[in-house]
């Protein structure tokens, strides 16, 4: 789509349809749509849309969609993206081909507009016979008002997001380890400052990775590690680290897991599926900071060869650790990546994991759960996922806690017979492999999908995404 900012009256738009927004308890400019607020037909609510019609310039009339903002001191991004959502919607249906907004003063609303309409008209038909059009047929997008350089951050965070969103619904035959290596290796031939490192099955085995080959040896797919690393001029701030899971489908392994919803397992590679698109947008964006990706990628899967619950393995940095349950593999693929990350210089790193489905109980599909060993950082990322709507809630760090994680036989395990604060537990045990760097891990298995916000539906998220872009630029600042 179409996406630009234009300067001059909201009403000189050249699109078909415009948007007004009408706050609770004020007026608007135009009489004829302030008397359709009068009757009724027009309200202030959020996610409120009542349609309208005006003359046009040159002659005609076009679409005039009045969508409810609540109320100004309220309004923000968030709320920006929802009311975006909600007109994006009705102007679908109403069968559009562009689209304008007249954009409310204040920080960061411009961009909620822009991600708020772009999120919310994805849609993924592509294994359909019969296929929609592209953004319901809407070709063109503007925000009237607003800051050129702020609506284009905007639109290449959402369209990565939108991005992630693809690799998440395609099914696991397709969306291999090899195939997300080869979209990583596309993103880096789009940059000069991006470099793409893939290590095979033999590769991760001679590198020392031995928990994420234990995963990966059960599995008929070629696993990848990959490394994306870019490195622009002028680079500022400290060497980011971002890790994603990516395990393209999730079985539980030997301890295999229940048949119903299993078909959902194709999204246990949402983390990886974030970090790969974000990586790719701050490139876009030239954002001058420097950054390691680090994305391990296999299937897990019961077979002759899978690892056992019992067996012993040996991660990159030296720890052992016993495998009580194959289903809690994760954690084990994600211990050789944030020492990879560790070992490639990262001074500040975050992961993003479809790690367990215990934060769905903690959290629902609202918030991601957030672990941290540094204040200062956890802020940062706080900050990042506030501004983006991708919202992250602090959960505990506890020595109670990584006393459970110690082995029998080894120095870890990777679960333990007491089936208490799992995520808690999770977050712990990667907690071992940061070396002391401050490092958050973000635990999104209640929001890579389900999330039924306006304008993403219950359906792949993309959840992530645009919160590391926006942490990458605060990060470069």
């Amino acid at each position: 789509m179409h996406v630009t900012a234009r300067g001059g009256a909201p009403e000189e738009t050249a699109a078909d349809t415009r948007v007004v927004g009408l706050f609770e308890g004020e007026s608007l400019a135009d009489e004829s749509l302030q008397r359709l607020v009068e009757l009724g037909e027009a309200k202030p609510g959020l996610k409120k849309v009542a349609v309208a019609h005006e003359d046009a310039p040159g002659g005609g009339q076009r679409r005039v969609l009045i969508a409810g903002l609540g109320k100004r001191g309220e309004f923000d991004a968030e709320r920006a993206r929802v009311a975006a959502a909600a007109a994006a919607g009705r102007a679908k249906e109403l069968g559009a081909v562009s689209l304008s907004w007249a954009a409310p003063d204040g920080d960061g609303i411009a961009a909620g507009l822009v991600e708020g309409t772009l999120l919310k008209l994805y849609s993924f038909d592509r294994f359909k016979a019969s296929k929609g059009d592209d953004n319901g047929g809407i070709e063109s997008f503007e925000v009237a008002g607003a800051d050129e350089a702020e609506v284009e951050r905007a639109r290449v965070a959402a369209d990565a997001a939108n991005a992630a969103r693809d690799l998440q619904n395609l099914p696991a035959n397709i969306a291999t380890p090899a195939f997300l290596a080869e979209r990583a290796v596309e993103i880096a031939e789009e940059h000069e400052a991006l470099e793409v490192e893939l290590l095979d099955r033999e590769g991760i085995v001679a590198h020392g990775m031995g928990a994420l080959a234990a995963v990966a040896q059960g599995t008929h797919e070629e696993p990848r590690l990959i490394v994306l690393r870019y490195r622009p001029a002028g680079a500022t701030g400290p060497h980011l680290g971002f890790v994603g899971k990516a395990v393209t489908f999730d079985t539980g392994g030997i301890s295999i897991k229940p048949s119903a919803k299993m078909q959902e397992m194709k999204f246990d590679m949402s983390g990886g599926a974030a970090v790969i698109e974000a990586t790719g947008a701050i490139a876009r964006l030239g954002l001058p900071v420097t950054l390691t990706a680090v994305v391990p990628s296999t299937e897990n899967m019961p077979s002759g060869h899978a690892v056992k619950p019992g067996d012993i393995v040996t991660a990159l940095d030296g720890t052992t650790i016993e495998v009580n349950n194959t289903d809690a593999e994760g954690r084990l693929i994600l211990a050789d990546a944030l020492a990879y990350a560790v070992e490639q210089g990262a001074e500040r790193i975050v992961d993003l994991a479809t790690l367990t489905g215990a934060v769905l109980f903690a959290l629902g599909h609202t918030y991601a759960g957030l672990w941290s060993n540094d204040d200062a950082w956890f802020e940062q990322v706080r900050e990042a996922s506030e501004a983006s709507g991708e919202l992250g809630w602090r959960m505990p760090l506890h020595p109670e806690y990584f006393e459970l994680t110690k082995g029998t036989v080894a120095d870890l395990q990777n679960a333990a017979e007491a089936r208490v604060a799992q995520s808690n537990y999770a977050a712990e045990f990667l907690r071992q492999f940061v070396a002391d760097r401050p490092w958050v891990h973000v635990d999104i298995a209640g929001t890579a999908w389900g999330m039924s916000r306006n304008y993403v539906g219950k359906g792949a998220s993309g959840f992530g995404t645009r919160m590391l872009i926006e942490l990458a630029r605060r990060a470069a600042s």
